[in-house]
């Protein structure tokens, strides 16, 4: 689901909000979990899950195409663990 299929699917379900209010609710919202990722905090949407940020430390790697040895720095990359309700939903069984 893209972010634009979302909101389509919140204006369907709230028809009295306006389409506007509801992209800039959804637009806020991941403001507000980019921002606070960027500041290192972690955010968690109860039954959903938690978004974190990991440290991948430096490292030597190889370009595959040259096979030139190449230093990549230390970067932060997000992390998402599913909360316990979406897993068990998830693995349901029919």
């Amino acid at each position: 689901m893209t972010k634009s299929e979302l909101i389509q699917k919140l204006a369907k379900l709230h028809p009295h909000l306006y389409l506007r209010d509801i992209e800039k609710l959804v637009n806020t919202v991941f403001d507000e979990i980019t921002g606070a990722l960027s500041t290192g905090r972690r955010v968690e949407l109860r039954g959903f899950g938690a978004f974190s940020v990991r440290e991948r430390r430096a490292r030597r790697a190889r370009n595959p195409k040259t096979g030139e040895e190449v230093f990549i720095g230390k970067r932060f990359t997000p992390y998402f663990r599913t909360g316990k309700e979406l897993r068990e939903r998830l693995n349901k069984k029919a």
